[in-house]
């Protein structure tokens, strides 16, 4: 599949977490589910914690992006391969960030919809927008691209 053939990859990869988001809140409000279910934990508290630590990643991984002087838009050749910061550990940091940012939203607000739907959005992105990009930086950087994904996890 190509960008040319798939209109989806022209949409910018933080509007497919919101538009699945904003799917969810419209599942939320036609059809709820669990409205009568009392969780065990404080979901406020645990989404507040998962939405601030989700920004903090994405924020660091989009900033280390912006310190290297490379591009921050999803499917750019990007001018320098980044390997410090938070792409030590994950080769996506600011979509694992986007991802908590999502589920924190989603207990925040006690919505269940939009988490029962979060694992669309990231199937798109595990076998549609990531496999593109790692080509592309696999084109740009080759054998040390490689090298670095040999070591390091794509998503954690």
């Amino acid at each position: 599949m190509t960008t040319r053939t798939h209109p989806l990859f022209h949409v910018p990869v933080p509007w497919v977490f919101v538009l699945g988001y904003l799917l969810g809140a419209l599942l939320e409000r036609i059809a709820p589910i669990g409205s009568e279910w009392t969780p065990p934990v404080r979901t406020d508290v645990v989404g507040a914690v998962l939405f601030i630590a989700g920004v903090v990643v994405a924020g660091w991984g989009w900033f280390t992006f912006q310190r290297a002087g490379t591009t921050r838009v999803p499917g750019k050749v990007s001018s320098t391969m980044v390997t410090w910061g938070p792409y030590r550990f994950s080769r996506n940091p600011m979509y694992v960030g986007l991802s908590l940012a999502y589920l924190g939203e989603a207990g925040l607000l006690h919505q269940l919809w939009p988490a029962l739907l979060l694992p669309l959005t990231l199937a798109y992105l595990q076998w549609f927008i990531i496999p593109l990009e790692e080509s592309k930086l696999r084109d740009a950087f080759g054998p040390a691209f490689d090298s670095y994904r040999a070591t390091v996890r794509r998503w954690i």
